[in-house]
């Protein structure tokens, strides 16, 4: 047996994957380069790893066998390079973190500094929605999440970042042609909603039966940014996070409009399991939080009111 590291990397994308293509995305290698490296790993076992049937490809029974294996390996592999940057003096380990969707306005700023400071860490973040954030925590595939309204099943470790307030919003255009009471804005303007799952839509949703207002235009899309898009396009009115937006308001692109019982206030809290043994990478990022959070607050949020 002569396989490589990078054949075992390889062969563990395949698998994750289940598609050659999607691998080589996911390496950022080309095809070609993938299906060469796992044939050449195919080439030292007299069993077939992975099988395809028609367009589709399939891992064997044996293939999944030697896919944990080399999870296993490749797992040790990376304790020796955590161990050589410990007697180096160096932080080592893996941080996990899944966020919602708007968060990616904030938490690379709570990110940065602890990264460019201990590099020995390797680092990874999903960006989702909220149901799959919450799932991620459930399964134990992350160290922390990242969420502006706290789910109420869980057993959780909480530590508050900043505030997170909601405004209802339109386009400059539309405003200016709008004609009537605000309240006609949801009973006979398009309202444009987050995806299902997602804490906006959640609030916008709350906010709407709790006033006993009517929506009668709904029109659904997929991601905070497009949701913007849609809103500076005119395509009609939404209640939206400040934090994604703010560069938009100042360019005249979107209107904040005032509505009573709104903007709807909530925080964003970086999130835990408590049972959950932490490494010692997510400890001290942590730890960097409760030290730091003031200063970065201050430093690249200080447009943002706290209590």
């Amino acid at each position: 047996m002569h396989y490589t590291l990078h054949q075992l990397q390889i062969f563990l994308q395949i698998v994750e994957k289940r598609s050659i293509t999607k691998a080589s995305e996911a390496l950022f290698l080309t095809q070609p380069a993938v299906s060469i490296q796992l044939k050449k790993f195919q080439d030292q076992f007299p069993i077939p790893l992975t099988e395809v049937i028609g367009r589709q490809l399939y891992v064997t029974d044996f293939g999944d066998e030697i896919a944990n294996v080399a999870q296993r390996i490749l797992e040790e592999v990376q304790v020796i390079d955590y161990k050589t940057n410990q007697y180096q003096g160096k932080l080592a380990g893996k941080l996990k973190l899944s966020i919602v969707s708007t968060g990616k306005y904030v938490m690379p700023y709570f990110l940065s500094g602890f990264l460019n400071e201990h590099t020995g860490v390797e680092f990874s973040m999903d960006v989702t929605n909220k149901k799959t954030v919450i799932q991620d925590l459930e399964q134990n595939k992350v160290d922390f999440a990242l969420v502006s309204v706290l789910p109420d099943h869980l057993d959780l470790d909480t530590l508050p970042l900043m505030k997170n307030e909601l405004y209802l919003v339109g386009s400059s255009d539309r405003e200016k042609n709008r004609k009537g009471k605000k309240e006609l804005i949801f009973s006979e303007e398009p309202l444009l909603y987050r995806e299902q799952g997602s804490a906006t839509r959640n609030a916008m949703e709350n906010f709407i039966q709790g006033k006993n207002l009517l929506a009668n235009k709904k029109i659904e899309l997929t991601s905070n940014e497009a949701l913007k898009q849609a809103v500076i396009a005119g395509i009609g009115y939404s209640i939206m996070p400040m934090i994604g937006i703010r560069n938009a308001v100042e360019k005249g692109e979107i209107n904040v409009i005032p509505y009573k019982g709104l903007p709807i206030q909530t925080q964003w809290n970086l999130i835990w399991l408590k049972k959950k043994k932490l490494s010692p990478a997510a400890v001290a990022f942590k730890e960097y939080i409760l030290e730091n959070k003031d200063q970065i607050t201050a430093k690249y949020f200080d447009w943002v009111v706290q209590d």
